[in-house]
């Protein structure tokens, strides 16, 4: 079993869409995958409930924003489990397809984008090692949960979808993580802030290491799995020319930093992806409409294959 963030510091570099389709073409796969919507716009929890039913069913109690008031308010927050729904349209394809994987989540609320300023409270200590403590009581929170829902629930993988910033409710995600993953855009400030990514994540784990010297807490090691470039605009089957000079300076910075860049990607197409949302299921999952459909199916199934290869799930 293996934890996987998502992440990009730019919004809009199609996060979402590389986490709702490797999610669905994995439990496709016969793969059981639990899905954690970490990003207070919940586009990724909007891709597999409807707001309606999201409104009704899962905004008073069932959101991970939930969970961390609770947090902050100093009860008990619970397990995840209690907030881990199975949507049922995706999962009843994948029952009438024949395959024994699942798609769970826990999904996201608006209203996590406030959450960082209640848990930020929470670090503070009248010396050193107290605050030591609370370094690591406050960003660990999420690490335990998760190794408990899964310990329970038998999951294959998680994926966490991840706001474009560095909070605290990041570093949860990160903290809990085994591997990174980093979509991103070909233009200048999507691949601008793989750098920043990649330092700032290094400086987490040291801190984060540091500080659990001086507790029980076993230190951490996430990985930077590699970047996937998404919005790729197709000419004469590759991209443009000017997206294939920022693929290039990427390849440059990666190696820098021991960080693969994968060599399947997702091409730019709006009406595809854009409706995927509205319909519940991930566009891989989807019936193949026309011959460009089937090219963007085949081109996700080939990067799963990648990132299978590499990760052993």
């Amino acid at each position: 079993m293996q934890i996987i963030s998502v992440i990009n510091y730019k919004g809009g570099v199609g996060k979402t869409t590389v986490t709702a389709n490797l999610a669905g073409e994995l439990a496709f796969r016969e793969k059981k995958v639990l899905l954690l919507d970490m990003d207070a716009q919940a586009s990724l929890t909007f891709s597999f409930v409807t707001p309606d039913y999201w409104k009704e069913k899962l905004e008073e109690e069932k959101t991970i924003k939930n969970w961390f008031d609770r947090i902050t308010d100093g009860t008990d927050a619970g397990p995840l489990s209690d907030l881990v729904i199975r949507p049922s349209k995706v999962n009843t394809f994948l029952s009438q397809k024949g395959s024994s994987g699942v798609v769970d989540i826990v999904s996201s609320h608006l209203g996590l984008i406030n959450v960082d300023l209640e848990l930020a409270i929470l670090l503070g200590g009248a010396n050193m090692t107290q605050v030591k403590k609370n370094y690591i009581k406050v960003h660990g929170k999420l690490r335990t949960a998760i190794q408990d829902v899964v310990a329970t629930n038998d999951y294959d993988v998680v994926l966490i979808d991840c706001p474009p910033n560095f909070n605290i409710v990041t570093k949860n995600a990160l903290i809990a993580s085994d591997k990174i993953l980093i979509p991103a855009k070909p233009d200048y400030l999507s691949t601008l802030g793989i750098d920043y990514l990649c330092k700032n994540v290094r400086t987490l784990v040291s801190d984060f290491n540091e500080y659990a010297l001086d507790s029980d807490t076993n230190e951490i090691k996430p990985n930077l799995l590699g970047v996937v470039f998404t919005m790729i605009q197709i000419y004469r089957g590759r991209p443009i020319a000017a997206q294939r000079q920022y693929i290039a300076q990427t390849r440059r910075l990666a190696e820098r930093f021991e960080v693969l860049v994968m060599e399947n990607n997702f091409r730019e197409n709006k009406s595809i992806f854009a409706d995927a949302p509205q319909n519940g299921m991930p566009v891989v999952l989807n019936a193949y409409s026309n011959n460009t459909h089937t090219d963007v199916v085949a081109e996700i199934k080939k990067f799963v294959d990648e990132f299978s290869g590499i990760t052993g799930i």
